[in-house]
């Protein structure tokens, strides 16, 4: 069974940074595009970044440069680095993997960034 498991998430001051991680377990990490999502409270889930097997990235236009997406594919982890953080960007984070050929999406269970003072 495909598992996708986050950490990295918790408390942290206004301007401060985060990293959370990913790591993916029982699929063929280079044919998926690795993805996070997050939803606050009430909000539906949305996205913040995606990057495929060979690097190329995308990102949400509230980003602003301030997220950087990676992945090492020798050890099925997908990483998001978050700096600049805004309470804005407080929710749980979602980690991703839809398969580039189509089929089932893959998430994790969350992982809770709070950006508060």
């Amino acid at each position: 069974q495909v598992q996708l498991v986050e950490s990295g998430g918790g408390l942290v001051q206004p301007g401060g940074s985060l990293r959370l991680s990913c790591a993916a377990s029982r699929i063929i990490f280079t044919f998926y595009v690795m993805g996070w999502y997050r939803q606050a409270p009430g909000e539906q889930r949305e996205l913040v970044a995606t990057i495929t097997g060979g690097g190329t990235t995308n990102y949400a236009d509230f980003v602003q440069g301030r997220f950087t997406i990676s992945r090492d594919n020798a050890k099925n982890m997908a990483y998001l680095q978050m700096n600049s953080l805004k309470p804005e960007d407080t929710a749980v984070y979602y980690c991703n993997a839809s398969p580039v050929r189509g089929g089932i999406n893959y998430w994790g269970q969350g992982t809770q960034v709070t950006v508060s003072s």
